[in-house]
């Protein structure tokens, strides 16, 4: 919709009425950048960079607010961290990338200047305080990981992207879609995007939930679980056979193959879909 508007505004002002101008997205990219850059300001930048190992058995935890996280995974125990912030009203700089080392694994977090409030803080867990009021800072994390560690990734504006791991998965925003792979448990909860999701051989318990946005599971051919999905506005498929439950228009509940890991899948606007590869 700002977009929208945008576009309308610089018709407007060249004169060509109130038709949006055609032309290519990228192009209206740098449109809406210029526009940026003079009712705002010029957008700045800031790098950070963070090499560390981390042991076997541990969690690398990431705690972001405005912008995505990518992890990659490694077959060494190192992790490299690189966090690209960006921002025009407010300085980069002023926004900490902290790192702690602790006995569960690494934390990682954005940490804002206070605004009136209370100091923000960077704990492991449900520890600490972070908050961006104010502040139009993102901050982009991309990361290399050892591919059997467990992850705990969480943003409120922003995707996540984390394939080809091991341990369990636990990813969640709020504006943003969700894309992970792994051959251990995993949990993933957005609001407005869809989540996809690939998961291995010995897969275990597993819940995906959104409200705006569809789920996509892939799951190898071998798989048994327990399976219960839910719509609202959407349809749900599944190229297993699910047996001794029951289905209707909005749920399916029953069991693929022999059973096994709970499967729990919920959106409200959106699709659910279970493919076998």
């Amino acid at each position: 919709m700002r977009t929208q508007v945008l576009r309308v505004m610089l018709a407007a002002a060249l004169g060509a009425g109130f038709a949006p101008l055609a032309l290519a997205d990228d192009t209206w990219n740098g449109v809406m950048a210029a526009l940026a850059d003079f009712f705002v300001g010029p957008q700045q930048k800031s790098e950070f960079r963070w090499q560390g190992k981390l042991a076997e058995g541990k969690t690398l935890e990431v705690k972001g607010i405005n912008g995505g996280i990518v992890v990659e995974p490694g077959d060494t125990p190192a992790v490299g961290i690189e966090a690209l912030r960006k921002g025009r009203r407010n300085d980069p700089n002023e926004v900490q990338v902290v790192v702690l080392e602790h006995a569960g694994g690494i934390t990682v977090c954005s940490v804002y200047p206070a605004n009136g409030g209370k100091p923000n803080e960077c704990a492991p867990g449900d520890g600490g305080r972070l908050s961006s009021k104010n502040n139009d800072v993102s901050v982009e994390y991309r990361l290399r990981v050892p591919r059997g560690a467990a992850l705990a990734l969480s943003t409120v504006n922003g995707g996540i992207d984390a394939l080809g791991f091991k341990g369990d998965v636990v990813a969640e925003t709020v504006n943003g879609g969700i894309d992970i792979a792994t051959e251990g448990a995993a949990r993933a909860e957005t609001v407005n995007g869809g989540i996809d999701a690939k998961m291995g051989a010995r897969f275990g318990d597993t819940r995906f939930e959104t409200v705006n946005g569809g789920i996509e599971l892939s799951l190898p051919a071998s798989a048994s679980a327990a399976l219960e999905a839910e719509v609202v506005n959407g349809g749900i498929s599944s190229d297993f056979a699910v047996s001794g439950g029951q289905k209707t228009r909005r749920s399916l509940r029953g069991t693929i193959g022999s059973g096994g890991p709970k499967l729990a899948l919920e959106t409200v606007n959106g699709g659910i879909s279970i493919v076998r590869r």
